[in-house]
């Protein structure tokens, strides 16, 4: 006798969220993120308790790794204990940095998620200072019985699928991957992506090595058209994330702003970890650091794009590149940056343990040469673009860019090295990246040394390996 894929969605679901551990339930406070360049505001929203039970180990509920430019923290209303703490980054903190913030005026809806606590507690969001560590900027109380709690929520709008059932969710890191933009008669193509893309994920390292330490699951509300809005091509879709290209003015970065519609979506299935699948073969993506990644699937370069973006947002990477056109304006000076794949020292980075007695800091590279043909290459790049031509053209432009690229820097007399290579974090110099070439720098295949390793932390603190259970 066969089971229906209903029933045997339905059992592993039961399973992995690990409903038989008598998990807490997920609570989660939806408030409101306003401001400009200049100051920024706070105010609660709504405070909801999720359908399903916590997915995280109740046993790793605080972050040591350090990360993102905000700090969550729960704590103990009555006595102060830390119950909880994450870090995380936000869309309103990356149109901070734009030139528009400097003119006006706006409101991003974000929300933090955290184990039901038995008692009220204090919600705290933190924020990095001018030395580059937290502090608190606002501060709410929540009673997890409080009259105005919601509590019900309506039907779950589609089912989700599981991609990849590793174990129970406590003891494993969950990926959600949420299609946006795919019709009723679609729904099989997101399914046979989503597994596509999640498998090319494992096929990369440190992912490799840890595919069992995952869960991933597919959910996918259904859309009238086809695809998402691209606004500067004039093209307009309503889709349930309202994910859409052209975010700050970049013609390939998507995001949604919509956090009500994602978090209220994403909430039927269990999820440390959001990626969006946009059904769209035009080439863009984006991720934000605890918060979501984003990547066009039908693209050529979709595997590139899934796991780029997945690094910025499940480890806190940094873009190595820097020639590439962005929205963001620049800093003033040069601050450490808090993402470990960058650093304003060069003489003494982050990741000196990963760099071999005899290599130079910082460490020559064929830097000139690559810039004057980059030079070239982002005019002909934009000429296609302003010209929107076949999206074919465009996938040729970046495999020739990447072949010319890799041949130039195997033949550098540090291609293999970690050091400390001048040029990254969208600026040319004062910034620096552990090695020549990484899948954060350019669309080549592979993480760095330095990378690897904070993916792996990553892992740590949401998996538990055999030995730590």
């Amino acid at each position: 006798m066969r089971l229906s894929s209903t029933i045997l969605s339905a059992a592993a679901l039961a399973w992995a969220t690990g409903v038989l551990a008598a998990q807490p339930a997920t609570m989660r406070l939806d408030y409101i993120h306003s401001g400009n360049a200049l100051s920024e505001q706070y105010a609660i929203d709504r405070v909801v308790v999720e359908p399903l039970p916590w997915p995280g180990d109740m046993t790793r509920t605080l972050d040591d790794t350090n990360r993102g430019v905000n700090m969550v923290e729960v704590v103990d209303a009555k006595t102060g204990k830390l119950l909880y703490s994450r870090g995380f980054s936000t869309v309103f903190g990356e149109w901070k940095s734009t030139e528009e913030a400097g003119k006006l005026t706006r409101a991003f809806g974000e929300s933090v998620r955290f184990p039901q606590p038995a008692a009220p507690v204090k919600v705290r969001i933190l924020k990095r200072d001018e030395r580059n560590q937290f502090s608190v900027v606002w501060s709410v109380e929540v009673d997890p019985d409080a009259l105005d709690v919601v509590r019900k929520q309506p039907p779950a709008p589609a089912k989700p699928i599981p991609l990849r059932v590793s174990g129970p969710s406590p003891r494993k890191v969950d990926l959600l991957i949420i299609g946006d933009g795919y019709t009723r008669a679609e729904l099989g193509k997101f399914e046979k992506t989503a597994k596509r893309l999640a498998e090319h994920l494992f096929a990369v390292s440190p992912f490799k090595e840890r595919a069992q330490d995952f869960n991933v699951w597919g959910l996918a509300v259904p859309t009238e058209e086809s695809g998402i809005s691209r606004p500067s091509t004039h093209t307009h879709h309503a889709s349930p994330l309202n994910t859409r290209y052209d975010i700050f003015g970049s013609e390939r970065y998507v995001l949604t702003t919509d956090n009500r519609a994602l978090r209220d979506i994403a909430q039927y299935a269990p999820y440390e970890f959001i990626e969006i699948l946009v059904n769209n073969d035009t080439y863009g993506g984006g991720g934000i650091y605890g918060q979501f990644s984003t990547a066009a699937a039908d693209n050529d370069w979709a595997n590139y794009l899934f796991v780029h973006e997945f690094g910025h947002h499940f480890a806190g990477l940094a873009d190595e590149y820097y020639t590439s056109p962005v929205a963001y304006q620049a800093a003033s000076g040069r601050p450490e940056p808090w993402e470990p794949n960058a650093t304003a020292d060069p003489v003494h980075p982050k990741w000196l343990r990963h760099v071999t007695s005899g290599t130079p800091l910082p460490t020559p590279w064929p830097k000139a040469e690559y810039e004057a043909h980059s030079r070239e290459y982002q005019k002909i790049r934009a000429q296609l673009r302003k010209e929107n031509r076949p999206e074919g053209e465009m996938s040729k432009l970046f495999k020739e860019d990447l072949a010319w690229t890799s041949a130039l820097f195997a033949r550098a007399p540090h291609a293999h090295a970690v050091g400390a290579f001048e040029g990254a974090n969208y600026e040319a110099t004062g910034y620096y990246r552990p090695a020549q070439q990484c899948l954060m720098f350019d669309r080549s295949d592979a993480f760095c040394a330095v990378c690897a390793e904070a993916i792996g932390q990553t892992i740590d603190l949401y998996s538990r390996t055999k030995e730590q259970k």
